[in-house]
Parts: C-alpha cells; structure tokens; sequence
C-alpha cells in the first residue's frame, strides 16, 4: 500500500498518473497547500522541503521498514523500479526516459511555474517578467515538440517522462501557449489526454479539491515564506 501525500499540483498529478496507470493500491492523504498542510511537523518528517508530494511505501520490496520519498522526480523513479514499470532496463532507453525527466525537474516545471506566478498570481504585474517566462515557455514546448516529431511519446515509448511533463502542459493556455503552434505536443496531448489511467488520476484530483481557486490567505501562505518562517 503507498500512502499519496498529495494537492491538485501538476507535480501531484504526476503521481496520481503514475498509480493509476500500475494500477498500485494507494491511500490519499490531502495536504492543502493554502491552509498551510505542507508546514504541519508530521508531514515534515515526510517531506522536508515542505512541498507535495510525498509518498510512504508500506510495503518496500526488500521486505523492511516502509520507505518515505518525497520530490516528485524521485518518487516517480522509485515507483517505475518498484513495479519494473515505465523505466526501461535497456542502459540506452532508461538514459533517454531520465534525461526527459531531469529536463522536466529542472527546467518544465520551475519555468511554467514562474510563468503562472508572475501572470496569475504576483500582486503587481512586471511586464519584464512576464515576459521573461512566456518566452521561456515557448522555447520549452519548442524542444518537446521538436523531440515528439518522430516519435509518439517523449522518450519513445509511454514512460514516466510522459507523467512528468504531461500536467505541466495541461494549463497551457493559462501559459499563453496556443498548441497548434506546437503540433506535435498537441499530438502528444491528445494521446495523453484520452488515457484512461490519466482521467481517472484527474477525476481523483476533482474529489480531493471542489473548489481550486486561490485566496488571498492562500496566497500569502504559499508565495510569503522565507527562511525564518520554514523554522
């Protein structure tokens, strides 16, 4: 049984649609980032960083204590070797599934993330950065899409790359990206959208949190912390 630390986050999709499509038993445990769930000392001992999700393996394959994990990259990584699913073993194919991964970790999601803070969320609106990070936006779904040209899936066949980087493109309009300018992530999104492994971890996503909208409470909890208040 895996206990799902998890939000409505593209970061928590990720592994909703990793669970689904092994088809994993799993309990979700809500942690509502704009009422400050992330800080509570018990979801700490978790995740340190304070972020969702995080995940506890009650039942490792080496038999032991369970096994806490949290970032969303590593977690997806332990699942796929856990299951022997959506990682290839193959030495060349798994390197192409991790650079895809990394790519997302470190570049996908921490641009597309400044993206809708500076256009949704920012009390004042900096032309500069806005900017900035649509333009970004646009190189990013640039490389995808040149990488989706002769292949259906990023690394080739449907792997937990796909996972990583398909909830980051779902709000793409909030990101100002019109998809028909990238017609093989389009593709790509289409292919994503109809599996029905990835609507049911959206469906779930629905049940956890009816409302997703964000306050002004929750913005100053999620957007307001610096180093003395994670102490």
């Amino acid at each position: 049984m895996i206990d799902l630390y998890y939000w409505t986050t593209p970061n928590g999709h990720k592994i909703t649609i990793f669970l689904e499509e092994a088809e994993l038993p799993y309990i979700i445990h809500p942690i509502d980032i704009g009422k400050g769930d992330q800080f509570a000392p018990e979801f700490l001992k978790i995740s340190p960083n304070n972020r969702i999700p995080a995940i506890v393996d009650r039942a490792p394959t080496d038999g032991g204590a369970p096994i806490s994990v949290f970032e969303s990259g590593a977690i997806l990584q332990y699942l796929a070797e856990k299951t022997g699913k959506f990682l290839p073993t193959d030495v060349r194919q798994r390197v192409k599934v991790m650079e895809w991964l990394f790519w997302q970790m470190g570049g996908l999601g921490p641009m597309l993330g400044q993206n809708h803070h500076f256009s949704q969320y920012a009390p004042e609106k900096i032309p500069y950065a806005i900017d900035r990070y649509v333009k970004e936006t646009e190189r990013l779904y640039g490389v995808l899409d040149t990488q989706l040209i002769d292949r259906p899936f990023i690394a080739g066949e449907y792997s937990i790359a796909d996972m990583a980087c398909y909830p980051w493109t779902v709000p793409h309009e909030r990101q100002q990206i019109n998809l028909d300018e990238f017609p093989n992530v389009q593709r790509w999104f289409k292919s994503m959208q109809a599996r029905p492994a990835v609507q049911r971890a959206y469906a779930k996503a629905k049940e956890v949190n009816q409302v997703n909208d964000m306050s002004d409470a929750a913005k100053a909890i999620l957007f307001g912390q610096g180093r003395r208040d994670s102490k």
